[in-house]
């Protein structure tokens, strides 16, 4: 979707007449699309005077066409600004312009490699470096245009920061972002001479073909050989994705289903169920990767970034040019409203339990689970209905049900959906039915005993012998976190103190907010995860906190909760204002999903000494 489409000429008219603001704002409004507020409409204002005096130049064709906030296909992110037309030899090409208003900004370290930090959003963030955003951009319209992947359309990507200091400049060309300057090359305020030849290089004169960005919106959408290729020797080099039994037979009948809709064109919907570490995600990514290979237009799906940042991760071993490549592949649930209905072949739901019913800021948004199946031709949801961890978590059977009766789509959950082998905690199934006998979550027990389970489970009366004992797991491989539950406030978000977490000498922050992946970041260990960014994700070994918000009465022999510990600043969950019964529900999911994070083993410090002390009964007395 394009907001703003027209020549040169016009567009030269409408900032000369200063009504191109007003102009934007008004076709944004009539596209649905959640933008123009305050600060976004005098960035309108502000930018496109520069631009202008950029194209309005007399060896730059009064027919070339100018494109303003570009919605990239399959994604909610839009292109600033784009120039579209033909060189002096008559080869098409596209140039993506990222505008930022930045005035100076730092390095974060080195280890960071497409990010920096700078002042936005009234407060300073870390972000792309706007190279790198620019390259990501033009990265993923080369990964889905054919035209564009022939060659028959040149894609340059670039960034104008027209208010940058040159004080800051060496920040921006450090040598740990030549890759990505190298690639798309950024301009500051100083630079408008550089900038203007930049572009006339590539744009000189209208192309032959007429609106070249309409050919490459409306062209068939699908992912190009060369993206097939990367993702498929990701998946397949990486022994983390190998598929066994029960889930090999799953992702049989996922693509032979997939197959049936692009015959008949037959909307289906399918569900796998499985409990935590029964490989879900593992499937997820497979089926992901088996659609791709297949040319067919799929995406991986969840509504909370962690999972999605760790398994780009994980494929791409940190190597930023093939983040860019694949990203694309992995969206997050907002957005879906505005999505044409079978836009996908294939949309992968994982962790479907925590979709909700309107996303905050989506204003076409009414309910994820119709989203997903209307925007799909086959939708998959993978899901546990004992993992919802919020009031506003519907994901479940019966809502996937009554959607897919709503938009005419067949729901196919046989035997072979449901996992049901484990696969993490030492592939011990018996681990679970041991957790759920410690927190008490049903009237009938199983007779587990820890001692019966090649698992290593610790329950520690000292929060720094906990987190040292952790740290030397880690030691091995990074692979070990802590976690707690959300009963404690985010103090240092929040500038009112130094740490979030303080017990008898122990002291943590949470995980940085601006770190998407913290859960395998080298320098994160010392941080900890609360359940909205550590569901879906798991680890050699977990270190869980439990907080006040769960306790063991030893009169009654009961562990009971107690919502009023829950932090203020846990704004998501609802778990504060809701009933006694849900609460409880909602807590206890809570902790048998951190519980389960772990592959090899869980370390457990428990605020409540009684918790304590009847947990240690699970381990000592069979």
């Amino acid at each position: 979707m394009i907001v703003y489409n027209d020549t040169k000429k016009q567009f030269v008219d409408d900032v000369r007449c200063n009504v191109i603001a007003d102009k934007i704002l008004t076709l944004v409004r009539e596209r649905g699309i959640n933008a123009g507020q305050d600060a976004e409409f005098a960035s309108w204002q502000n930018s496109m005077n520069f631009m202008r005096n950029i194209v309005d130049d007399r060896e730059i064709d009064d027919e070339v066409r100018i494109a303003i906030e570009y919605n990239i296909p399959l994604t909610s992110k839009r292109v600033d600004f784009i120039i579209s037309g033909a060189d002096q030899n008559d080869r098409d090409n596209v140039v993506i312009v990222e505008l930022k208003q930045w005035q100076k900004a730092e390095k974060v370290d080195d280890s960071m490699h497409y990010s920096v930090r700078t002042y936005v959003g009234n407060s300073n963030r870390i972000v792309c470096h706007p190279s790198y955003q620019a390259y990501s951009y033009a990265r993923f319209i080369s990964n889905y245009s054919e035209d564009v992947a022939a060659g028959s359309i040149g894609v340059t990507p670039c960034a104008y920061l027209h208010n940058f200091s040159p004080e800051f400049k060496s920040v921006l060309s450090d040598s740990i972002y030549r890759e990505w300057y190298d690639a798309a090359p950024f301009f500051i305020k100083n630079e408008f001479k550089e900038f203007s030849d930049f572009v006339k290089k590539f744009i000189s004169r209208k192309s032959s073909r007429g609106d070249l960005l309409y050919d490459i919106e409306h062209g068939r959408l699908r992912p190009t050989k060369s993206l097939q290729d990367s993702l498929v020797s990701m998946v397949k080099g990486n022994k983390e994705f190998t598929l066994l039994d029960e889930q090999a037979v799953c992702m049989d009948m996922c693509m032979k289903t997939l197959d049936q809709c692009r015959k008949d064109g037959r909307k289906r919907t399918i569900v796998i169920q499985g409990g935590p570490g029964t490989g879900k995600s593992v499937l997820a990514i497979n089926i992901l990767m088996e659609a791709i290979s297949k040319r067919m237009n799929a995406s991986y799906v969840t509504k909370n970034s962690a999972p999605r940042e760790a398994f780009l991760s994980l494929l791409t071993k940190g190597n930023a040019k093939k983040v860019a490549d694949i990203k694309s592949l992995f969206r997050s649930t907002f957005g879906l409203s505005s999505c044409d209905r079978n836009l996908y072949d294939c949309l992968i739901v994982d962790e479907a339990h925590r979709l909700v019913k309107k996303m905050y800021g989506d204003w076409a948004g009414e309910n994820q689970v119709k989203e997903c199946i209307n925007a799909a031709l086959l939708s998959i949801f993978l899901l546990d209905e004992n993992q919802a961890i919020t009031t506003k978590d519907i994901g479940s059977m019966a809502e996937v049900s009554y959607w897919c009766g709503e938009l005419g789509s067949r729901m196919i959950s046989t035997p072979e959906t449901k996992l049901v082998s484990q696969f993490r905690c030492n592939g011990s199934d018996a681990y679970i039915q041991f957790i759920d006998n410690m927190l008490q979550r049903s009237e009938e027990s199983v007779d587990v005993h820890m001692s019966e389970l090649n698992f290593d489970f610790c329950i520690f009366d000292d929060p720094c012998a906990f987190r040292d004992a952790l740290r030397a797991k880690n030691a091995i491989d990074n692979k070990s976190r802590m976690v707690a539950g959300y009963c404690y406030d985010w103090n240092v978000k929040n500038h009112r103190g130094e740490y979030d977490i303080v017990i008898d000498g122990f002291a943590a922050k949470w995980n940085l907010a601006e770190d998407k992946i913290w859960a395998i970041n080298a320098n994160s260990f010392e941080q900890v995860g609360c359940i909205h960014t550590a569901q879906g994700l798991e680890f050699d070994y977990v270190g869980v906190i439990i907080g006040k918000d769960l306790r063991f009465d030893p009169l009654t022999h009961r562990v009971i909760t107690d919502k009023t510990a829950i932090s203020k600043d846990d704004k998501s969950s609802g778990i504060r204002s809701a009933s006694d019964d849900v609460a409880h529900k909602l807590i206890l999911n809570t902790y048998k999903t951190l519980l389960t994070r772990g592959q090899k083993g869980c370390y457990v410090y428990c605020e409540d000494s009684n918790l304590r002390e009847y947990l240690k009964s699970f381990i000592m007395h069979p």
